[in-house]
């Protein structure tokens, strides 16, 4: 006799609800009454934007995927609307899916993936590994000055390695590890302290340290685009970092005051660090020379426009170029390839053709011109235009959970805003002001990628983190506006 035969089948998986109002939302502003001053090709970009922050908000896709959905919207949307030079005459699809991946041939994009091939040398030859024990073995046992070491590898680290989900995942297990020797609890404070301190650590130095984040190398992009010119390393540096040196002694207070750690000292944790130091031996061959160029390029990119004609982009390819060379190099095209996230690379490129092409359609503009006109922006001065814009930046990022995406998003249209309003300020020193604020992932573990590394060690909670990240965001916010009254005004970026 036969088995029954089992008509039973697995549910389909349903479309995710943040795509289907993606989608919604696409065909709501194409729907919408054409405005007389704005292009059909702009009302399509406008609806892709809208489907893009939509579907970025909610990750109803993962973030490569939503790249090709938008690249194939641009390309059918754009490719039958009329052109702004010419009405009778159609984009075509040819020219439409070129306008989609011009972000491919941006120098921002080229220095993103050189800045992942070196995080990935880094982790290939574990130099940043060790970089981040030397810089703790040279801090005592103390709780207080443990936590300063975690800060104090933080900066080392954003340095060096241009990427801060890279450096999270270095430091995580070191801290791990020391959390272990010091043989406290896992859910302590002292943990909790010092895991918090490595997150909103790094996103601080984000803003320090113009290579330290991928939304930063996108801000420069964006300036080159819409603005002509860019802001080099050096000069980034010497506006950014003032302010991660006071917010990271801040950050340092406010664990220490909001999570007071159960005992003042412990020991061991030196020893602990030591003996790892022991355990992976003396430094190796390839360790000296990827220090040699990463220390080569720190000077190449803070000499930029004084000492060579260089920019950040060319100097990092050659560095890159020794990082590989038969014998001379430390790494094979095999030995990186697997330890690069492409698909940031991917999402990168289509964020800036995004933004391009909102300005190519007049997008950008007409919504620059319509947000200064009903928020009378334009009858503001620039710094309170400044605390404006950065706090309306501090709040949307609570729905993102990608610097780099909310950087795609709003930053072109910030831009345009900027072009719009009359007066006399600097509108490229006000976009990395604004660049500055796009780092601000202090709030919510989701809001960044090294909150949610260290998250996963179960050393805090959410609670915990916003609790220190909400203190951290407003002193951070009008420590800004300080800056802006006093040294920023004196570097002439306002």
């Amino acid at each position: 006799m036969n088995a029954p035969v089992n008509h039973t089948s697995e549910p389909r998986a349903r479309l995710p609800v943040g795509l289907l109002i993606g989608v919604l939302a696409l065909v709501a502003v194409l729907l919408l009454p054409l405005p007389a001053d704005l292009p059909v090709a702009g009302q399509r970009m406008l609806a892709i934007l809208a489907f893009a922050v939509v579907v970025w908000i909610s990750e109803a896709v993962s973030y490569e995927a939503s790249a090709i959905m938008i690249t194939a919207l641009m390309a059918f949307l754009i490719g039958t609307a009329p052109t702004l030079q010419d009405p009778t005459q159609l984009y075509g699809s040819s020219a439409a899916i070129s306008l989609a991946l011009t972000g491919f041939s941006n120098s921002a994009l080229a220095l993103v993936a050189g800045a992942l091939f070196i995080a990935a040398a880094m982790t290939h030859t574990g130099l940043d590994r060790r970089i981040a024990l030397v810089t703790l073995n040279r801090v005592g046992t103390s709780t207080r000055r443990i936590l300063l070491g975690a800060i104090a590898v933080t900066i080392v680290l954003s340095l060096l390695v241009p990427s801060a989900t890279a450096r999270s995942a270095c430091v995580v297990p070191i801290m791990m590890g020391v959390i272990a020797a010091f043989g406290v609890d896992k859910r302590s404070n002292i943990a909790a302290g010092l895991m918090i301190v490595v997150a909103q650590g790094t996103s601080i130095w984000n803003v320090g340290i113009q290579t330290a984040a991928a939304q930063n190398l996108l801000t420069g992009g964006f300036m080159e685009k819409m603005l002509g010119q860019r802001v080099s390393w050096l000069d980034w540096l010497i506006a950014g970092a003032p302010w991660a040196v006071i917010m990271s002694l801040v950050l340092l207070w406010l664990v220490l005051k909001l999570l007071p750690p159960e005992t003042d000292s412990i020991p061991g944790g030196k020893e602990a660090v030591a003996q790892s130091l022991v355990d992976i031996g003396p430094m190796t061959g390839p360790q000296k020379r990827l220090l040699t160029v990463s220390l080569l390029l720190l000077v190449a990119w803070s000499t930029e426009g004084k000492l060579h004609p260089f920019d950040t982009t060319t100097t990092t390819y050659a560095g890159l170029v020794i990082l590989l060379l038969p014998r001379i190099g430390i790494m094979t095209w095999k030995d990186v390839q697997s330890r690069i996230p492409w698909g940031t690379v991917i999402v990168f490129g289509v964020g800036i053709s995004l933004g391009s092409a909102l300005l190519s359609t007049q997008a950008g503009q007409w919504l620059g011109t319509q947000v200064v006109a009903r928020t009378g922006l334009d009858q503001l001065g620039p710094l309170a235009v400044f605390a404006i814009l950065g706090a309306f930046l501090i709040l949307i990022h609570l729905g993102f959970a990608s610097a780099t995406a909310l950087t795609s998003a709003l930053l072109p249209i910030l831009i345009a805003v900027l072009q719009t309003l009359p007066g006399e300020f600097n509108r490229l020193g006000m976009t990395m002001l604004l660049g500055f604020v796009v780092s601000y992932g202090f709030i919510l573990p989701i809001n960044a990628p090294q909150n949610m590394v260290c998250l996963g060690t179960e050393t805090f909670n959410a609670r915990q983190f916003a609790k220190v990240g909400l203190l951290l965001t407003l002193i951070g916010y009008l420590l800004m506006l300080v800056f802006a009254m006093t040294w920023w005004k004196w570097l002439g970026w306002m």
